[in-house]
């Protein structure tokens, strides 16, 4: 397929970024949402859950492991590969599904891979990547969410275990994860960053249990819940990496995440713009179709440049984590723009399609209540933006 089919939502122009693997990993991806997610997302959000034989599904597709070893089932693809993931499910609509799937793939069981030792990666990673087993990542509590280093919870050695205590808070994937990649302070002398560690905990270990689950205001479908940790015992052999070296790990992740955070945006967003040139074209008012009121296709039209220009710089951040360069403050950049800016397409978005937009049975409506996330999930916009001027250089004059 060339690159600049019709098939190519969202940008009217060649993707300079993309190869033609990744084209056709879109393409698939595309088709998988179409035709596995969309007729039965309304009842994932009723059930408040994603069931599992979906998720084996895409397990099966090589969906799950992208870009992970191949000795273990992984596809051995680029970064460019993870956003296009997060870019098509975003454009599902059902934010919910799509984080249940990114937090697995991109933010909880990249710790492994990161870190795990090989018979870690032998136990664990191939169940990841077909699906058989779900992951979640375990490092916020009730009073440290973008700030790591006040988590409270403990993990001291006693023989051939560690025995942690603690609770963890706002958990994706909470609820129904099998495997669970938490941070705990081992060192708690020292003050600040140091002395946390990183370990995989297996739902059914003793001392360890699910809480409440967390009702909110949008992503319905996914599961989000407190984790209880009350002198649960793990063994040593669980340790993720290097003792008291766990944060290094956390914010190593933190990149992955923001970046695939702002891909899924970015997918929301154009799918939101698309429904709502379709609404606005067939909706009459005042004897002609709201299309036809220049005002409304002009905003129409600037909220579409601002979402290519931020996709851009989601793409590139991408090219440049596969190419190993630090992006930092470019995935931060990202992250904060995508943030605000999908929140204010699905505001105008829902302005557009007046008071259907306002209706739970409107898409819309559903988008505007999951979008809203996204400016405080995965950082909050005045945490990434804080990223961004601790590198930005003075200017010399």
């Amino acid at each position: 397929m060339p690159l600049n089919s019709a098939e190519h939502t969202g940008s009217s122009a060649a993707e300079p970024w993309f190869r033609e693997e990744h084209i056709l990993l879109r393409d698939q991806i595309r088709r998988f949402v179409e035709e596995e997610v969309k007729p039965h997302g309304e009842k994932w959000e009723e059930d408040g859950m994603v069931p599992r034989d979906i998720l084996r599904k895409m397990g099966d597709l090589g969906f799950l492991g992208i870009c992970y070893p191949a000795e273990y089932g992984g596809s051995e693809m680029d970064s460019i590969a993870t956003a296009i993931l997060a870019e098509e499910l975003g454009k599902c609509t059902f934010g919910g599904f799509a984080i249940t799937v990114l937090v697995h793939t991109d933010m909880a069981s990249p710790h492994l891979v990161n870190a795990g030792n090989p018979e870690q990666m032998k136990k664990y990673l191939p169940d990841l990547i077909s699906g058989k087993k779900i992951s979640a990542v375990a490092v916020t509590e009730p009073d440290a969410g973008s700030d790591v280093a006040g988590i409270k919870t403990t993990a001291k050695r006693d023989g051939d275990d560690y025995v942690l205590n603690g609770s963890k808070f706002y958990i994706t994937n909470g609820v129904n994860a099998d495997i669970y990649f938490v941070a705990a302070k081992t060192d708690t002398t020292v003050k600040g960053t140091r002395g946390i560690s990183m370990f995989i905990v297996e739902k059914g270990m003793p001392g360890f249990s699910v809480g409440r689950a967390l009702k909110k205001q949008g992503w319905l479908c996914s599961d989000t819940a407190e984790l209880i940790f009350d002198n649960c015992r793990v063994p040593a052999a669980n340790m993720l990496g290097e003792e008291n070296k766990g944060f290094y790990a956390v914010m190593r992740n933190f990149q992955t995440e923001r970046m695939v955070l702002g891909a899924q945006t970015m997918g929301e967003a154009q799918a939101a713009i698309d429904m709502t040139i379709d609404y606005v074209r067939e909706r009459k008012a005042f004897g002609a179709s709201l299309w036809d009121k220049q005002a409304i296709r002009q905003r129409i039209s600037m909220l579409s440049a601002k979402v290519e220009a931020a996709r851009q710089l989601v793409y590139r951040t991408a090219w440049m984590d596969a190419q190993g360069a630090d992006c930092v403050k470019e995935v931060s950049m990202g992250k904060a723009l995508c943030g605000e800016l999908v929140n204010e397409v699905m505001y105008t978005c829902q302005q557009f399609h007046g008071g259907f937009g306002y209706l739970r049975e409107s898409t819309i409506e559903r988008m505007v209540r999951d979008a809203r996330v996204h400016a405080i999930g995965g950082g909050a916009t005045e945490v990434m933006l804080e990223e961004v001027a601790k590198r930005m250089p003075p200017t010399n004059r």
